[in-house]
């Protein structure tokens, strides 16, 4: 009996010391996604962005050339056609990364990869499609002027008339607002820099001086 009684207190004290031992080991099985968890916790609508002009002026910009793109599509026979050709792949790669960079401010998807410079990215962008769009409504404009007076007296050549003026005249109108986003981006990019250089040289004269304390406060061997 006694055999018996102190094997069965062995086995208590053993998985007792097994469950302490278990309760205190850092390799605790888990079922919390924190991978998940942190991937996804900064996901969120930023609707202070979409109030913001950038916010505005970027809707502006996807809406208009999306319009713009609408019309030169509606147009079924052209002569010539590199003019319309061009203005519709201006008018599609416009809204396709403009409304890609409208998508990653809004979730604050930049914040999940903060090596890449997205003041510069957006400011690129704005003032690569500027350029295009202003380039691309003049030539668009001039096909239309050329070739107005021979397709006019046609019905079909009249509607086509009419949805190049409009492409032409939304064209200019998304160039006048990527112009107006590309003033404020240049003004962003250049009160980021300065700030960028003010806070580089605080830094080193703050790590100086901390580097100054602790050589002073150094007992002598």
């Amino acid at each position: 009996m006694r055999n018996t009684e102190e094997t069965d207190g062995f086995d208590g004290e053993a998985s007792n010391t097994s469950m302490i031992s278990g309760a205190s080991s850092p390799y605790q099985p888990t079922t919390e996604p924190v991978h998940a968890r942190n991937v996804l916790g900064g996901i969120r609508c930023d609707t202070e962005y979409l109030r913001s002009h950038f916010g505005i002026l970027k809707i502006i910009e996807v809406a208009l050339a999306l319009i713009s793109f609408i019309c030169i599509e509606t147009i079924m026979m052209c002569s010539p056609c590199g003019g319309i050709y061009f203005f519709e792949f201006v008018s599609c790669s416009a809204f396709v990364v403009t409304g890609v960079l409208l998508l990653i401010f809004i979730l604050n998807l930049h914040t999940k990869v903060p090596h890449i410079n997205w003041n510069l990215t957006d400011l690129v962008n704005t003032v690569v499609s500027t350029f295009f769009f202003l380039l691309a409504s003049i030539v668009l404009a001039a096909v239309t002027q050329s070739g107005a007076g021979a397709d006019v007296k046609s019905v079909e050549g009249s509607r086509k008339s009419g949805a190049e003026i409009a492409a032409v005249v939304f064209g200019f109108l998304v160039t006048a607002v990527y112009a107006a986003n590309c003033y404020l981006a240049v003004r962003r990019w250049r009160r980021g820099e300065g700030q960028a250089g003010q806070l580089t040289s605080s830094e080193y004269m703050r790590a100086r001086t901390a580097s100054r304390g602790e050589v002073e406060a150094r007992p002598e061997m």
